[in-house]
């Protein structure tokens, strides 16, 4: 009988998708060391400032904060290190040519464990909302909200 493991780690930018509004989503693995997992499976990482870029066709995410493994060694990894992203050279392609045509930024969206305990990361294509952007958005959330808590009443 074997013995199911839940791993409930999820860690969102959450400033994301105020400054930005996605236009296409892709789930991404990442090139970890071992204490990096470990820091990730205790929660331990922060997407604020996170966003990736292409070098030799490869697509790399910077400013990942990642800390170091409490009970790690001299082995502890850097926090702040590049991280390879995981995709098909299809996708890849794609990404980039979307990229290099028009204004287009690629963030970090969320990074979690899946079902068999493997870091993954959410990614999306994303274009930068203006500052009335945000405000519109804002409104429309109050705006919901008030009608909820009229409905509950």
């Amino acid at each position: 009988m074997k013995k199911e493991k839940k791993h409930n780690v999820v860690i969102k930018n959450k400033k994301a998708s105020r400054d930005y509004s996605y236009i296409d989503t892709y789930i991404a693995g990442i090139q970890l060391t071992g204490t990096e997992i470990k820091s990730i499976r205790a929660g331990k990482a922060s997407l604020v400032d996170s966003y990736c870029r292409f070098r030799n066709g490869e697509l790399y995410v910077t400013g990942m904060n990642i800390a170091e493994y409490y009970w790690g060694n001299i082995n502890n990894h850097e926090p702040r290190r590049e991280r390879k992203l995981l995709l098909h050279k299809k996708e890849l392609r794609k990404l980039e040519r979307k990229i290099k045509e028009s204004g287009l930024t690629i963030i970090m969206t969320k990074v979690f464990i899946n079902d068999r305990g493997i870091a993954k990361a959410e990614i999306a294509l994303a274009r930068g909302k203006k500052e009335y952007d945000q405000r519109e958005t804002l409104k429309r959330k109050d705006a919901q909200r008030e009608i909820e808590r009229k409905l509950k009443l």
